[in-house]
């Protein structure tokens, strides 16, 4: 493992330049979530996009799974899961092996919304990536393995690498 000496206040000064580069290409081409878009033509909001999404990518999550990966409560959640069963997007289940268990899936309906919005956002994605050439895009991927795999440590999630 890699030990990473930066002290508090470097990395402090390296956050702001971040941040700062982030408003500076922002203000060339917007940063603003590439699923905004949806929420308006859907009439769906952010955390019921996102649930969408990872319905779609991810297939049935319980309750509690869904609510972690959209970051919201459970309780959250079950109001969100309603709103989208009413209007025919998911559906819930209990699991066959524990009945205690409800799983959240898309119907027919949702997975076709599903493939619209992800067919939507990977054209964005994909034009903001031409900006960028082969090494500079590896590079970046890069990066953001090594986050990933970084914050997927046990116990490591939001301490310093």
């Amino acid at each position: 493992m890699r030990n990473i000496s930066d002290s508090a206040g470097a990395v402090r000064r390296d956050a702001r330049t971040f941040r700062e580069r982030l408003y500076a290409l922002s203000r060339h081409r917007s940063l603003r979530d590439p699923i905004a878009a949806a929420c308006e033509e859907t009439q769906l909001s952010p955390p019921q996009i996102h649930a969408l999404l990872w319905l779609g990518h991810d297939g049935a999550l319980t309750m509690g799974e869904l609510a972690r990966r959209i970051s919201v409560t459970e309780k959250t959640v079950t109001g969100l899961v309603d709103r989208l069963e009413r209007d025919r997007v998911v559906d819930r289940a209990r699991d066959d092996a524990d009945r205690r268990v409800v799983r959240v899936h898309l119907t027919a309906r949702g997975a076709a919304l599903h493939r619209r919005i992800d067919a939507e956002i990977h054209a964005k994605v994909t034009a903001f990536l031409r900006l960028l050439g082969p090494r500079d895009r590896r590079a970046l991927f890069t990066i953001l393995d090594r986050l990933t795999e970084r914050l997927a440590r046990p116990g490591r999630e939001g301490r310093r690498a």
